[in-house]
């Protein structure tokens, strides 16, 4: 199995803006926690929200144990700021040191021992389902983001990654490449809501 440290950089490709992409591309805390924030806002939102807590801290990278040594009321401070990085700032920042500290408790505080010794996809989805703030969907999805995006491909992960994992899909941040995947994804989203709200139309 392939673990991002030793393939070529990935160029992402979330947040449609060239220095928040930048950072994804190179730091899987920052793509971590933008799949965390991606909850409520719109997708470029959520995944532009690590580079503007970078340089609200002054860095231009995210550190867990930093951040899970944070003063609590000081980092959700920085999430308030004008522009909020979240619809919900407050919480937010609370999930994004809660899962800090966890990785640092864990794993050293290095995101890709999530992944580097994990033996196939189940036991990797199970690896993320723990992480605070990842549920089954959510775990899914960046498991199919490290498939099909950043060469993490232990076997079985598309299966674990359910039809996230799938080939040729495009349902989720996993499938983004660039403005055209985003506005079928987008779609895709959309059509999922139509189709839940006539499911639930007498």
């Amino acid at each position: 199995m392939s673990s991002r440290s030793d393939t070529p950089a990935a160029e992402l490709h979330l947040a449609q803006q060239p220095e928040a992409d930048a950072l994804l591309s190179r730091s899987p805390l920052a793509t971590l926690v933008g799949m965390l924030l991606d909850q409520q806002v719109p997708m470029e939102w959520a995944f532009s929200g690590p580079y503007t807590i970078a340089r609200r801290m002054g860095r231009d990278d995210l550190d867990a144990a930093e951040i899970a040594a944070y003063d609590p009321e000081a980092f959700a401070g920085l999430l308030k700021q004008k522009p909020a990085v979240h619809r919900y700032p407050g919480s937010m920042a609370q999930r994004i040191q809660t899962l800090c500290r966890y990785l640092v408790d864990e794993y050293g505080g290095d995101v890709t021992a999530l992944w580097q010794d994990a033996a196939d996809g189940p036991e990797l989805l199970a690896r993320l389902k723990a992480l605070p703030g990842f549920g089954e969907q959510k775990a899914k999805i960046f498991l199919a983001l490290l498939g099909k995006q950043l060469g993490v491909r232990p076997r079985g992960w598309r299966e674990a990654a359910g039809d996230y994992g799938k080939a040729g899909s495009y349902r989720s941040a996993a499938d983004i490449t660039g403005p055209e995947s985003l506005a079928k994804v987008r779609a895709h989203k959309q059509e999922m809501k139509r189709a839940a709200k006539a499911a639930k139309t007498p």
